[in-house]
């Protein structure tokens, strides 16, 4: 158990607090901390079919390069995750999912952010008259689940969540857990 001494510093933002604390330790050493106080968010894994999902090309502004990685986004106040899937869905590629199943949950970064992301898989796709964030996704694209895995093993696709997604669906999958009609 670590005892929080006090706030150093604190970073107030639009989505997220973070707060320098010094803390003592069970062993009764002082150190610092970082603490990201973040909402939770949710990440979707869309198939169109059974062989081909959907990704999308974003700029990660911290890492100075765009990333491939599943749509995904924050929850508004008071949303639910399943709602927030469907909702970050739309908002970044245009289509509506009729199945929508939970396939993992997990903290992105445990040491310094209480950040839950919760991964869905989506199947049953239409595609719906929306304008996508252009501000935030610069391109849609489908690709074989084959084609995603090989981009993960190469390193292409590094973002955790994309790559937790595609391969715990897939072990899921193979242990019979996803729904006989997921796919309709």
């Amino acid at each position: 158990m670590e005892e929080k001494i006090k706030t150093l510093s604190a970073l107030y933002a639009t989505h997220f607090t973070a707060e320098l604390d010094r803390v003592r330790l069970r062993t009764g050493k002082v150190t610092e901390r970082i603490k990201i106080d973040h909402p939770a968010a949710a990440a979707i894994l869309p198939f169109i079919d059974p062989a081909h999902i959907l990704l999308v090309r974003q700029w990660r502004y911290a890492l100075g390069k765009e990333t491939i990685e599943l749509p995904a986004g924050k929850a508004d106040p008071g949303e639910e995750l399943d709602v927030c899937a469907l909702r970050e869905l739309e908002e970044e590629t245009g289509y509506h999912a009729e199945r929508l199943i939970p396939i993992f949950n997990f903290y992105p970064a445990i040491g310094y952010s209480n950040e839950l992301i919760r991964i869905y898989g989506a199947s049953g796709l239409t595609r719906i008259d929306r304008v996508i964030d252009e501000d935030e996704i610069a391109q849609v694209e489908v690709m074989t689940v084959d084609h995603a895995l090989d981009l993960i093993l190469r390193g292409v696709i590094h973002d955790s969540k994309s790559a937790l997604g595609i391969l715990l669906f897939q072990a899921r999958q193979a242990r019979g857990e996803i729904p006989q009609d997921f796919f309709g």
